[in-house]
C-alpha cells in the first residue's frame, strides 16, 4: 500500500514537473512572441487579448496535427527550411546594418572622390538631320546646309535664333538648340572630340555624326563636376553591402567548412 502511494506521489510530481516545464517554455516563447510583435509590457490588456490569441493558434495546431490530413515529416521539413532561411535573412540584415552605416558610405564618397566626378561642358547646337537612305547628293546638299549655319553663327548672328530656323532637333530648339551639362564619354566620340576641345564661345564646323551634321557653340568651357553626395549615396550603400554581403558569405562558408564552387 505504501509503495502504491509513493509511485502515485512521484508520478504525480513527475507530470507537474513537465506541465510545469511547458508552461514555462510555452511563457518564454510568448515573451519572445511579444518581442516579436513590439507590443510594451505596459500595455497589458493588449498583451491579455496576444496570450489568448496565441494560447488558441498553439492548441489549435496541435489539434490539426493529429487530425493526420498533413505529412509530418514532410511539414517539419518545410519547417526546417524556413528557419534556416529566415535565420540567414535576420543575420545579414542586422550584420549589414552595422557594417555599411552612413559614416561608412561618407568614407567610400570620400575615398573615391575621381569615381564620382566627371567633366562636362555646356553646349547649344544646331542639327541638320540625314539618315542612311538619303543620296549622296541629298547629303551633300544638307552639308552646304550646315556650313550656312555655321557662316552665319561666325557672323554674330544670334544662335538661338538659327537653331529655331534651321535646327532639325525638336527638343533642344525649344531652348535655342541648348543641349544642357553633357558628360565627356556620354555622346558621339567625334562630338565629344570637337566640343570638349573648344572654348566659351567657339562656334564649330559641322560635326558629322549618325544623327546628321551639327553645328555646336560652346556656352561655357569645360570642367569638372562632382556628383553631391546625396544623390549617390544610395548607390553606394547598395554598392557596400553587395560587396560586405558576398565578404562574409564566404567567412560563413569557411566557418562551416564548405569549399565554394568554382565559377565555370
Amino acid at each position: 500500500m505504501f509503495k502504491i502511494s509513493l509511485l502515485s506521489v512521484c508520478l504525480c510530481a513527475l507530470l507537474a514537473g513537465c506541465e510545469s516545464n511547458n508552461n514555462s517554455d510555452q511563457s518564454s516563447q510568448f515573451s519572445q512572441y511579444l518581442k516579436l510583435k513590439n507590443i510594451p509590457e505596459s500595455d497589458t490588456k493588449k498583451i491579455e487579448n496576444e496570450r489568448n490569441n496565441f494560447l488558441q493558434r498553439e492548441k489549435l495546431s496541435q489539434v490539426a496535427l493529429k487530425q493526420g490530413l498533413l505529412d509530418g515529416g514532410l511539414l517539419d521539413v518545410e519547417i526546417n527550411e524556413y528557419k534556416k532561411q529566415l535565420i540567414l535573412s535576420r543575420y545579414f540584415e542586422k550584420f549589414l546594418k552595422e557594417k555599411v552605416n552612413e559614416q561608412a558610405v561618407k568614407n567610400y564618397y570620400s575615398t573615391n572622390a575621381s569615381k564620382y566626378e566627371s567633366k562636362k561642358v555646356h553646349v547649344a547646337h544646331v542639327l541638320i538631320r540625314t539618315n542612311p537612305k538619303m543620296s549622296k547628293e541629298e547629303r551633300e546638299a544638307l552639308l552646304t546646309k550646315a556650313h550656312e549655319v555655321y557662316s552665319r553663327a561666325n557672323a554674330n548672328e544670334a544662335f538661338e535664333g538659327l537653331a529655331k530656323a534651321y535646327s532639325d532637333d525638336t527638343l533642344s530648339v525649344k531652348k535655342g538648340g541648348d543641349l544642357g551639362w553633357i558628360k565627356q564619354g556620354a555622346i558621339d566620340t567625334a562630338f565629344s572630340n570637337q566640343v570638349f576641345a573648344m572654348k566659351k564661345g567657339d562656334i564649330s564646323e559641322p560635326i558629322k555624326t549618325s544623327f546628321g551634321f551639327h553645328v555646336v557653340k560652346v556656352l561655357d568651357e569645360p570642367k569638372v563636376v562632382k556628383q553631391a553626395y546625396e544623390a549617390v549615396k544610395g548607390n553606394i550603400r547598395y554598392e557596400l553591402r553587395q560587396m560586405a554581403k558576398q565578404a562574409e558569405t564566404q567567412r560563413l562558408l569557411q566557418l562551416a567548412g564548405i569549399k565554394k564552387k568554382a565559377e565555370k
